[in-house]
């Protein structure tokens, strides 16, 4: 079965590729980006544990 771990990040506005290209490149797929209530926007990730 596989098993995945999770990562809720915060994205700050005109860095949305630097941020998610960093945690890329630790092996972590983007799996949603929701808006929070003071008009930022998180992005939730996930990665397979080894």
């Amino acid at each position: 079965m596989t098993k995945w771990e999770y990562a809720t990040v915060p994205i700050l506005l005109h860095k949305e590729a630097a941020i998610l290209n960093a945690w890329g490149v630790d092996g972590w797929e983007l799996v949603s980006v929701e808006s929070v209530p003071n008009g930022g926007l998180v992005a939730f990730m996930k990665r397979q544990v080894a």
